[in-house]
């Protein structure tokens, strides 16, 4: 047909070629304003995530700083052991505080005749002095006698106030400190004498009521125990179940059932499981509360269904043709599934498994259910032990009312993301490595 022909039919080529030129031009519009809109997304998770990490790191980051004072202790034998027995019972029962408040008195000698003044002066040093020089006198009695000079915990004000969160020109009567406090902080100071340095208690601590000692190793302690028992019990119990669902359960009304009942336990809230735990484990077999056993047990009921599903969802990206051809050499099914299915999966499964153990690392309310709340100082030895989780000892600093909890409370989360973190990259590494294996 002749250009003349089609002319004539109504058609013309050129309107044609110039609207189809026209629609593709449409087309590739809004594909590349819909590949700006996925990254305008992604750059507004970022800036949410840049916002979130900044405002945690800049009140978290002076929770590793800690304030500490130069002291020179004389270890006098009457006050520590008056008696002369060296027995650890009259040892641990000294009044240690006297021997820094000697100190202290000696150095500002027209403070010891006012009662209010002495009070406002002891009080820039932290309980935990005494702590540590029991310690020193427990661990070797033959200092007695002798004069040590030593570093010793400030109280959480002085801290506050060398890290700048009280303002020192503010008026006395809304300041934590008064102003012969401040004027005694600056001629300890000038003098040399206090110095701000790595926060070593809390990594080495358990809870305690002063925020200056307060440390997050019974927690992480507990976390760990609680972690372990998760993963053993969820592990074997979720691949195996995802073994059974998608290799030899047969397709009926009952596996259907118990499909969707892992489903829907998937999307249980997590306070449900642990009202379970503490209706099962606690009220009915009796188990101590508290314990990282229990909670281990309360985390495997909410993480199982999601290591079965994501194991699943694995087991199913292997190729048929891989079984078939194991059988076509005579495998049996228990080879098949050994040799070549799970090796196949196992980055699924990992990935899924550690996904789901980090939920369960973050989690707080099926532990306060079951007692993890509970103000624990002793750091637990084993699984039976009372303890707490980072999570809880986070929800618990952030409840107290002393401002020096705040930070402390941003330094745990810090350190609960860097687990994350971490748990987050072995996943990757894992799945990588089984990859190329």
């Amino acid at each position: 047909m002749s250009s003349a022909d089609n002319a004539a039919g109504g058609r013309h080529p050129n309107l044609e070629e110039a609207a189809v030129r026209e629609r593709l031009a449409k087309r590739y519009a809004r594909e590349r304003r819909f590949r700006w809109y996925c990254r305008a997304a992604v750059a507004v998770a970022l800036l949410f995530l840049v916002v979130l990490f900044g405002d945690i790191l800049s009140k978290g980051w002076s929770a590793f700083l800690a304030t500490e004072g130069r002291f020179e202790i004389f270890f006098d034998p009457q006050v520590v052991d008056p008696r002369g027995t060296l027995e650890r019972d009259d040892l641990a029962r000294a009044d240690y505080a006297a021997l820094w408040r000697q100190d202290l008195a000696e150095r500002f000698p027209g403070v010891a005749d006012d009662r209010a003044s002495r009070r406002e002066l002891f009080g820039l040093v932290s309980d935990g002095a005494g702590y540590r020089l029991r310690d020193m006198v427990m661990d070797d009695p033959s200092i007695l006698g002798s004069t040590r000079t030593l570093w010793l915990p400030l109280d959480d004000e002085v801290d506050l106030l060398l890290k700048g969160h009280i303002d020192a020109d503010d008026p006395e009567e809304g300041r934590l400190l008064s102003d012969r406090q401040l004027a005694w902080i600056d001629e300890l100071r000038q003098a040399g004498d206090i110095k701000m340095g790595f926060n070593v208690p809390f990594f080495v601590n358990g809870d305690s009521r002063e925020p200056e000692l307060a440390g997050i190793l019974g927690a992480a302690i507990g976390s760990f125990y609680t972690m372990v028992i998760t993963l053993l019990l969820c592990f074997p119990l979720g691949v195996a179940t995802a073994v059974y669902m998608e290799e030899f359960a047969p397709q009926n009304r009952w596996t259907d059932l118990i499909e969707v009942n892992i489903n829907n336990l998937a999307a249980v809230p997590s306070i449900v499981f642990g009202l379970l735990g503490l209706a099962v484990f606690l009220n009915f077999f009796g188990l101590p509360r508290s314990a990282p056993l229990v909670g281990g047990l309360v985390l495997s009921l909410m993480t199982l269904p999601t290591i079965i599903i994501a194991a699943r969802v694995a087991i199913k990206t292997v190729p048929p043709s891989i079984r078939e051809a194991a059988y076509g050499l005579g495998a049996t099914p228990l080879q098949v599934i050994q040799h070549h299915v799970l090796p196949l999966a196992m980055p699924g499964i990992l990935t899924g498994t550690i996904i789901g153990m980090a939920r369960a690392l973050g989690e707080t309310a099926p532990l306060l259910m079951i007692g993890m709340v509970a103000f624990i100082v002793d750091i637990p030895s084993g699984p039976m032990d009372a303890a707490t989780a980072l999570p809880v000892q986070v929800f618990l600093w952030a409840d107290s009312p002393e401002r020096a909890f705040v930070e402390k409370t941003s330094g745990a989360i810090i350190v609960l993301l860097g687990f994350l973190i971490l748990m987050n990259g072995l996943a990757v590494w894992l799945r990588r490595r089984s990859e190329q294996s």
